[in-house]
């Protein structure tokens, strides 16, 4: 394995969300090279634990591993580690019941429709200026699920027009669409140039030089409302596999939806959550040592292109989402394992030269210790200096005071308020040191074992 940390750049169209998303960012790259599919699944199964070990050392072993989309990186097997968040960009699709989780764009989308007792005739019915789902659905008194409709797209290469028939209720998947035709798409712009009758497409009777594609979330429905493809009409009774060809293809272009059905348990049982991206590892085979005519010589002398897997790690978007997991409304709480700094000393009224004294004599000790110690020693109010240790986030904080010293003591107090409590100034750096140990050993703790 070879790894960088590195900036990379990236022309995103707008920059949003802190540091979610930018155009530069701080990005840990890295490679591995492998003689055999087997060895690659060896290795990959290793960093798919570290990087769990990786999070869970970063204070935040919120963060679960999703199969995920491959997308232009290539390969067949790929995972996200999302941090599962109500800000979080990317859609996750998790079942409680067996612990199945995916990415939306990845994740199999299974409809179970039940066939109606009796089969209505194909009736071709006036439905006026209704031509959304919802329209149409109120027009003739159906529920959407009981509707199909017509979702156009065209190529980017060539303004090219693929159409796909869905079950009412449910979306087209762009991502598995895109993959599926092995070109970028975007939303058609006009469809009359297609030949379509917008708001009245329907697959029944349709002449079109579109690319026709048909989701399996209609596959089984009976009795459909769809289209008639001529203005002011549809039909009621459409039924999929007896109006449509025998040799018709029902492809899987759809989103799985909450309560929909699990792909692994197949329980209704499916959450859609939201989560931050802050890794992704991929089993990327030959396609790029192939490309680039990257070769070994193996034992028989044969020259062999490696196979290869990918590990990255968006350090910028792993801080942020560190804060979005471990914040309140006065700043960062910092887990101590990756806190700038673990202690902050705030040192009250400098000028005192006992104050002076005693935490000049604290912060040595610490340092000398290993302790990563902050010192605020500005002739500045308590409320600035507890205001800014707030905002800075250090998990552990330190107040020596003519108050705190006419005691004979510190106050060692916690950011997240867990703790406040006094220690004697004799014996206050082993205090401080002990309370360090202890959050690391509590995050540590969180930690799962090497593979």
């Amino acid at each position: 394995m070879i790894y960088q940390i590195q900036t990379k750049f990236r022309d995103e169209p707008r920059a949003r969300g802190g540091l979610i998303r930018v155009r530069e960012f701080t990005m840990k790259d890295a490679y591995s090279f492998h003689t055999s599919q087997e060895d690659l699944e060896a290795y990959y199964d290793r960093c798919y634990r570290a990087y769990e070990r990786i999070y869970a050392r970063a204070g935040v072993p919120e963060v679960i591993a999703v199969k995920s989309d491959s997308g232009m990186m290539g390969g067949k097997v790929s995972h996200e580690f999302m941090l599962l968040t109500d800000i979080g960009e990317d859609s996750i699709v998790i079942c409680p019941e067996c612990g199945f989780r995916a990415n939306m764009e990845a994740c199999d989308a299974i409809t179970e429709n039940v066939a109606d007792e009796t089969l209505e005739p194909l009736t071709e019915v006036f439905t006026g200026e209704a031509k959304t789902i919802e329209e149409v659905g109120k027009y003739l008194k159906v529920t959407d699920e009981k509707t199909c409709k017509a979702v156009v797209y065209q190529r980017n290469a060539d303004d090219s027009y693929v159409l796909i028939f869905v079950r009412g209720d449910k979306e087209v998947n762009e991502t598995k669409l895109t993959n599926y035709l092995k070109a970028e798409i975007h939303p058609a712009v006009d469809v009359e140039n297609a030949n379509l009758a917008a708001g009245n497409i329907g697959p029944v009777g349709l002449e079109t030089k579109a690319t026709v594609l048909f989701d399996r979330s209609i596959y089984g429905a009976t009795n459909l409302v769809c289209g008639a493809n001529k203005a002011e009409y549809h039909f009621t009774g459409f039924t999929p596999t007896r109006d449509l060809p025998e040799d018709t293809e029902y492809l899987d272009l759809s989103k799985a939806v909450e309560g929909g059905v699990c792909p692994n348990c197949r329980k209704h049982t499916l959450q859609i959550r939201r989560g931050i991206e802050v890794g992704n590892i991929f089993q990327l085979g030959k396609r790029y040592t192939e490309a680039m005519g990257m070769t070994y010589d193996a034992e028989n002398g044969e020259r062999k292109n490696p196979i290869m897997g990918c590990y990255g790690i968006g350090v910028g978007r792993l801080i942020a989402s560190v804060c979005e997991a471990h914040h309140d409304d006065y700043g960062p709480i910092w887990p101590i394992t990756i806190a700038p700094w673990q202690v902050e000393i705030c040192a009250l009224r400098i000028d005192d030269a006992n104050v002076r004294a005693a935490a000049d004599k604290l912060c040595s000790e610490l340092e000398a210790a290993g302790v990563e110690v902050l010192y605020d020693d500005r002739p500045v109010s308590a409320g600035v200096m507890f205001s800014d240790a707030d905002l800075l986030g250090a998990p552990v904080r330190v107040v020596i005071s003519p108050k705190t010293l006419s005691r004979n003591a510190f106050e060692l107090a916690a950011r997240d308020k867990s703790f406040r409590e006094d220690i004697a100034i004799d014996t206050a750096a082993d205090a401080v040191e002990a309370k360090v140990k202890e959050l690391i050993d509590a995050v540590n703790a969180k930690v799962p074992e090497r593979l």
